[in-house]
């Protein structure tokens, strides 16, 4: 896949999600397959461009190219100004998010409300891919709602303002994440454009990669939900790709393994107090559907330290793997 002058070798992208795929998770994804990732998206508001929050998700410090930050927003001058100004912080791609179902940015027409807005889709896709000479890319839905899925028509005016990728996500605005993502229009739009296109959506094995590649015509995936807790599904679906036979799931010690290194990222980026916290949201990912992991979870959700966290963990892994301490055998 061809993204302006970047060549993306391996096309499996790990789909933006704030509060989720903060720069230490993008990492741990690329390390474990992934072959493209965008930022967190960021507010074009210039007055929330300097907060905490946004100087954190727009960290792209360390990562490895080409750095992609993506923005929202609905006024094309605001939209113009914020990719100038994460191009000068490093971005060598500008994603512009129309694809956000989340009430809080869709009140503001941002995100998939703009699905509804074509004019102004126009105006601010032309404004922001004049304010920058690196690539601009798009994410979309299918369109407002089931009976108006205008996908095709938002695609093509990308394509004819220079817009230089896509990533499509298999719902409309309406839909937000219930019942079934739908590929056909990501099959129409692929076959009326020429950019390349990233189909996403409830692409959560390496069989269903590999039948949404085959039905949609798709350039590349790209993998939101599935790769929470999970950073693994990258790798498992590209052996897939290329042998067409299923990787083992990663050993339980392997999980630890990336589960601490993870965390303490975490600890250490946020501080020890909000590090926890927000570590717990991925704690609960990563230990879904685990054999005997309920009481290890809820203790986890009620941890107030890092060092609480750490035992925790290593006292659950080790009675999976049969290599309890000392300690948990007498207390057992």
């Amino acid at each position: 896949m061809q993204i302006g002058p970047h060549h993306i070798t391996n096309p499996l992208a790990l789909a933006p999600m704030v509060g989720v795929t903060d720069r230490f998770f993008r990492r741990l994804c690329r390390e474990l397959g992934a072959g493209y990732t965008v930022s967190e998206m960021l507010a074009s508001n210039p007055a929330l461009r300097e907060t905490k929050t946004a100087r954190m998700r727009g960290n792209i410090g360390g990562e490895s190219g080409p750095t992609a930050v993506q923005i929202a927003g609905f006024d094309p001058q605001w939209m113009a100004d914020s990719a100038q100004y994460n191009v000068a912080r490093g971005a060598q791609i500008i994603d512009i998010n129309m694809g956000c179902p989340a009430k809080k940015v869709c009140n503001k027409l941002a995100g998939s409300a703009l699905m509804s807005h074509p004019d102004q889709v126009q105006r601010i896709l032309a404004a922001t891919v004049r304010a920058v000479d690196v690539p601009v890319t798009l994410k979309i839905r299918t369109g407002p709602n089931p009976a108006t899925r205008n996908g095709v028509d938002i695609a093509l005016m990308a394509q004819d303002l220079g817009v230089a990728a896509l990533a499509v996500h298999g719902r409309t605005r309406s839909d937000r994440f219930r019942g079934e993502a739908e590929y056909e229009t990501i099959r129409e739009i692929c076959n009326a454009v020429t950019i390349p296109v990233f189909a996403n959506g409830d692409i959560e094995s390496p069989e269903k990669a590999m039948e949404v590649l085959n039905y949609t015509g798709a350039d590349g995936l790209m993998i939101g939900r599935a790769a929470q807790g999970n950073p693994w599904i990258f790798r498992e679906i590209r052996h897939y790709l290329e042998s067409g036979e299923r990787l083992a799931p990663p050993p339980p010690m392997e999980v630890l393994k990336v589960m601490e290194r993870h965390l303490r990222q975490l600890h250490r980026s946020y501080g020890e107090h909000t590090g926890v916290r927000v570590a717990r949201r991925h704690i609960g990912w990563y230990l879904s559907g685990r054999d005997n992991s309920d009481g290890p979870r809820k203790l986890l959700m009620r941890a107030q330290s890092a060092a609480e966290q750490f035992d925790i963990l290593n006292s659950y892994f080790r009675k999976q793997t049969g290599t309890a301490s000392l300690r948990d055998r007498l207390a057992a």
